[in-house]
């Protein structure tokens, strides 16, 4: 009689089938790298059985993680919803720019919505992306935004959506005499 997995070791197991994924790596290639049994891993991520702190431990070591960055990513699902009173804003007054975190946050997933606004005039350069090849798709709501991806300059305006990937600098710029506003959807590499 088979039983449903643990949902914690099903979280566990899908995550660290991902990382394996994002390596590039086949179940026998993380065996060598770890030193754990191939079949110990493929069971481990089918939520077959719990993993161990010592196959853990390995596994922490081969993706450079600590065991508390990596349980950390699943310990909790994400939230389904987060209405619209819950999501996080930030405000920096002194560029004329406001930050709304639209997607419930959660360290596990790579993708997630920001709200974004500009007052006329805001001018706002980043000197390097937070991570490198960082996918980015822009979508401008209402206004106009001229934006600058390492060196090369796209006017945008209602309904035009950019997509980029930022390995450098890139610069944001209300080109309008209203306030732009826009949608950007965030994908980790």
């Amino acid at each position: 009689m088979r039983h449903d997995p643990d949902p914690v070791d099903a979280r566990l197991g899908a995550r660290l089938s991902a990382l394996r994924t994002q390596h590039g790596w086949s179940l026998d290639e993380l065996a060598e790298r770890s030193g754990v049994s191939r079949s110990t891993l493929s069971r481990t991520e089918r939520a077959e059985t719990s993993a161990t702190a010592a196959v853990l431990n390995r596994l922490c070591h081969v993706y450079g993680r600590t065991m508390s960055q990596l349980l950390s990513e699943v310990e909790t699902a994400p939230d389904a919803v987060v209405r619209a009173e819950g999501q996080q804003v930030w405000a920096d007054h002194t560029s004329g720019f406001v930050r709304r975190a639209v997607s419930p946050p959660h360290p596990a997933l790579r993708g997630e919505l920001v709200e974004g606004r500009l007052s006329p005039g805001a001018d706002i350069a980043y000197d390097r992306p937070p991570v490198p090849g960082l996918e980015q798709h822009l979508w401008v709501l209402s206004g106009a935004l001229d934006v600058t991806d390492d060196g090369t300059e796209h006017h945008l305006g209602t309904g035009d959506c950019l997509r980029m990937r930022v390995f450098g600098p890139t610069r944001f710029r209300c080109a309008g005499s209203d306030e732009v506003r826009y949608v950007l959807a965030v994908v980790r590499p």
